[in-house]
């Protein structure tokens, strides 16, 4: 009774509610990008041109981008054990297998895109959703989302180059630091555990790079507290209510109705 009531709620939510976030809920962009669509007079409401993003969208109201109907759906959270050889994007111009052709689900994924990027041959935990506005939040640096990796090199890190990663090493694009770097197992100089909130360009393997040593193993093992324990190479699994609920409490959002 209580999950049908529930049920019913989050339906009367995606029928009505704000324009900009009704476009949202469509899966179309963020709410920031549809601001944008409704300015530009690309937004009608029962065949009407709306300018005003916190119009309040009613039961009925038939909501149109571009002259395309548009309708909102449930959003999509999925937490995926990215493998080697994919690529994280939507589309891939060179039609090389993405993250997206490993998620199969009933009722389609329109509107998933991966939260952020892992290179091609990076391995380990990445966000899809359609939440545009989680998806957008999550990935400004203002929130400095922690994010954990298991690197393994091909020559024993020392301790000062330790230190040095904590420090911060100089990029081409700026200073680049970790929060954490230290050794998996005391014993074992070739595989290092690093935490950082940052999110450049392949940042781990050139701060590597940098300090002279290749990296062999990359794997993400955390990503805003999410991992991939229990979670199979290649396999996905949908968020539970309280992980995605501790994801909007990070960005500073309590409500995702």
């Amino acid at each position: 009774m209580a999950q049908a009531k529930a049920a019913k709620a989050q339906d009367r939510a995606l029928e009505a509610g704000r324009l900009n976030r009704y476009i949202a809920r469509a899966g179309i962009c963020s709410r920031r990008s549809a601001d944008g669509l409704i300015e530009r007079g690309q937004v009608q409401v029962n065949g009407q041109v709306v300018r005003e993003y916190w119009y309040q969208v009613k039961k009925g109201d038939k909501v149109s981008v571009n002259g395309k109907v548009i309708s909102p759906r449930q959003y999509i959270y999925i937490l995926l054990n990215k493998p080697k050889d994919t690529i994280t994007t939507v589309k891939d111009q060179k039609e090389r297998k993405t993250v997206l052709d490993l998620i199969d689900m009933d009722g389609g994924i329109s509107g998933l895109f991966p939260v952020g990027r892992l290179d091609r041959n990076t391995t380990g935990a990445l966000l899809l959703t359609s939440d545009g506005d989680l998806g957008h939040r999550l990935m400004h640096p203002s929130f400095q989302i922690p994010k954990q990796y298991l690197v393994r090199t091909t020559e024993p890190v020392r301790p000062e180059q330790l230190d040095q990663l904590r420090r911060g090493i100089e990029l081409e694009d700026g200073l680049a630091t970790c929060d954490q770097a230290a050794y998996i197992q005391s014993r074992n100089p070739f595989e290092i555990g690093i935490e950082l909130h940052e999110g450049r360009n392949r940042q781990i393997r050139r701060m590597f790079a940098a300090l002279g040593n290749k990296i062999v193993a990359l794997e993400r093992t955390s990503y805003a507290g999410l991992t991939t324990r229990h979670l199979r190479r290649g396999t996905w699994r949908e968020l539970r209510e309280n992980e995605i609920r501790k994801l909007y409490r990070m960005v500073g959002q309590h409500n995702r109705s």
